[in-house]
């Protein structure tokens, strides 16, 4: 077991040499790997914080039912008693119109705009927790209250959150297929790099053949090599991630600001970052055997 990790040191070592005897050459392989990576590195950054705020935002499924502006308080009693007894329904909670206004002159940015309308322009509304959360289910019973007497719109709160999940769900997949053609353009890089170093080194290697090293001897720093150049371009990948995310933490709180929300970016959890690296490392590992097995026998 020694002189295995002897041999593997070794030729980690060696492969580390070759790279720092060219190294401008290295440097611009590194960065252009890690460029790529970024790409969809920073796609899952993006997803990864818009889920925490899907996580924080999202509540028990509910519908809130909203009375006409002149309906009066005993058409709300009697839709308040219906919603009570109804099939499917959990909790009816009453929002008079008159909390609605009090909650609406608490925000500054609106309090001048109410204060010069005759009257209360809100409506009395009901937020209803139901027992089948299940969206078809809160569809129908949304349609049975909007054709109920005095009920001016039904909404369901919940729907801006599934339609951001599902937009989340499209960009993961299109983060992944855009890692997949990615990763691919990554191995061709390593494939090609490894190859031109079979040719730089193939005296090399026949002076290793007659002196009876085994394949595993000759293939090793090769595949160090395309190791390193895909660690390398997973650690650029992670410095330009994090980059951004401090460039544009600012500016994406200052937007959230304007909504309501709290949102800080993240940078890649330390997961997704050993899962980088290890993605990145594994790319190179695969571009440099496919690339010895292809070229060197002819060597």
């Amino acid at each position: 077991m020694k002189v295995w990790l002897l041999h593997h040191r070794d030729a980690a070592v060696l492969a580390w040499r070759r790279l720092l005897a060219v190294p401008l050459n290295s440097l611009l392989f590194v960065l252009a790997i890690g460029v790529a990576l970024a790409l969809p590195a920073g796609g899952q950054m993006l997803l990864a914080n818009a889920r925490q705020l899907t996580d924080r935002v999202s509540a028990a499924p509910q519908i809130s039912v909203f009375m006409s502006v002149n309906a009066d308080r005993a058409t709300a009693t009697e839709v308040g008693s219906r919603l009570g007894g109804a099939a499917g329904v959990k909790q009816a909670r009453f929002v008079p119109r008159e909390e609605t206004l009090a909650r609406m002159k608490a925000n500054p940015g609106l309090r001048e705009a109410i204060e010069v309308l005759p009257g209360n322009p809100f409506p009395d509304a009901f937020v209803v927790s139901v027992t089948d959360e299940r969206p078809e289910s809160m569809e129908r019973l949304a349609a049975e209250y909007r054709r109920w007497d005095g009920v001016a719109h039904v909404q369901l709160d919940s729907a801006w959150v599934r339609r951001l999940e599902a937009l989340i769900g499209l960009g993961r997949n299109a983060v992944l297929l855009l890692g997949a053609l990615l990763g691919a353009g990554l191995i061709a890089i390593c494939f090609s790099i490894v190859r031109m170093q079979l040719l730089v080194h193939r005296a090399e290697i026949e002076v290793s053949d007659l002196l009876g090293a085994t394949e595993s001897f000759v293939r090793r720093p090769f595949i160090y090599h395309g190791v390193l150049l895909g660690l390398g371009g997973g650690v650029v990948a992670w410095i330009v991630t994090t980059a951004a995310t401090l460039w544009l933490r600012a500016p994406i709180a200052d937007l959230a600001k304007l909504y309501e929300l709290t949102l800080s970016l993240q940078p890649l959890s330390a997961m997704d970052s050993a899962l980088l690296l290890a993605v990145a490392g594994g790319l190179g590992w695969l571009g440099a055997n496919i690339s010895l097995g292809r070229h060197l026998d002819s060597c």
